[in-house]
């Protein structure tokens, strides 16, 4: 359910609609004429690499910067138009290229999306072997934008890298559902699949930006709740901090694909920035509760120092961690550009976790039952200039 169709949310008239859709379409156009102008020849990786990361950079910054100044009743009608649009194109598409399936459902009452191999795909897989095992994946979109329609796409590429499955919930989002709706529907998500059957050492919790963030929100929910915590969580440039006080939020602010106004007074409606439910920086993250973690970010990106220092407490803390940090990227490159030679090395890392922790984990089924990834090791940072583990 798209938030335009939710109960008490407000959309725009027709009309406003189409000029807002236009005023989009402007600006991007705008956006992108401006790339010659800002060096796209020149950057981390090679002539192609540089391009469409100057391309990827001026269309997101465009679209996420028009997006965050509109009325929110404008912005819901255009959120619809683009779910639509998604929903339409996308699942044969990944259907027909990549072996995936989509399939709606509702579960602990959140409806969502399902992508799993097809049948025929999966029967002729030698190399994967995490099939009975499940990411419930939180979408990103800064806690106020976005579908799962929208992440199709990354949901498919996550399924064929690991061979898992994939449910994307349709969690509410802010203004209208501020803080905690997003983790209640979060948690019911959760408990839902471990109704259906599935085990918390067969679960995986994963999102980028506000969804990496309501991820770790989720975690300290169920830690508060004595639920059981899941197998591990992956994170894309989570946004961990919502106090944005660090330097990066403004040193790379002119190289990031996020507007330099990141909206979050909304989604916390009176709740503090510093408090740990909302900015897991905050929540001292113990083994005992807080799950193995891999995570993921750029170095150019706004949320970079704030991520440094959550690695830093998970590190402190004890939670066994693999932590990449890919020089000249911005924020959640993986999933803008994931033909980049950046988004490789982490689709790579993730398969290889994928394939090592099964192994391992059938192989210690009869002894150990703890469910964690044996492939992370206690304290572990992959880069692009050292491209393997290093303790």
């Amino acid at each position: 359910m798209v938030m335009a169709d939710r109960e008490g949310v407000k959309t725009a008239s027709g009309p406003d609609t189409v000029l807002t859709v236009i005023g989009l379409a402007d600006n991007m156009l705008n956006g992108l004429a401006r790339v010659p102008f800002n060096h796209p020849l020149t950057g981390p990786g090679g002539l192609l690499d540089n391009i469409g990361q100057a391309v990827t950079r001026a269309t997101i910054r465009s679209f996420l910067g028009y997006s965050v100044s509109l009325p929110i009743e404008d912005f819901r009608s255009m959120e619809k138009i683009l779910d639509t649009i998604c929903g339409a194109i996308l699942p044969p598409v990944v259907g027909h290229f990549g072996g995936v399936e989509i399939e709606t459902d509702v579960i602990g009452g959140q409806q969502g999306i399902w992508c799993r191999e097809k049948a025929s795909v999966a029967a002729n897989d030698d190399e994967h072997k995490a099939h009975d095992r499940t990411i419930l994946y939180l979408h990103g979109g800064g806690y106020f934008g976005t579908t799962p329609n929208m992440y199709l796409m990354f949901a498919a590429a996550l399924v064929r890298i690991t061979g898992c499955q994939v449910f994307i919930p349709d969690y509410r989002m802010a203004p209208e559902f501020p803080f905690p709706a997003a983790v209640y529907d979060a948690a019911d998500a959760y408990q839902g699949l471990i109704d259906r059957g599935i085990t918390p050492d067969k679960l995986i919790v994963a999102g980028d930006s506000g969804g990496g963030g309501l991820t770790t929100s989720l975690i300290v929910h169920l830690h508060e709740q004595n639920m059981p915590k899941p197998q591990a969580i992956a994170l894309f440039s989570p946004e961990v901090d919502l106090d944005l006080a660090q330097d990066s939020v403004m040193d790379n602010a002119d190289k990031d694909i996020l507007p330099w106004n990141i909206p979050v007074t909304f989604y916390l409606r009176g709740v503090q920035p510093n408090d740990g439910r909302v900015s897991v920086v905050y929540s001292k993250p113990q083994p005992e509760w807080f799950p193995p973690t891999f995570v993921c970010w750029g170095e150019d990106e706004m949320f970079r120092d704030a991520i440094r220092v959550f690695v830093e407490e998970l590190r402190e803390g004890g939670v066994r961690l693999m932590a990449m940090e890919e020089p000249g990227m911005f924020h959640v490159f993986p999933i803008v550009m994931p033909w980049s030679e950046a988004a490789k090395r982490v689709f790579q890392q993730i398969a290889e976790l994928a394939r090592t922790e099964t192994v391992e984990a059938q192989a210690e089924s009869d002894t150990s039952g703890t469910g964690e990834l044996p492939a992370i090791p206690h304290d572990a940072t992959v880069t692009a200039a050292s491209p393997t583990i290093q303790p």
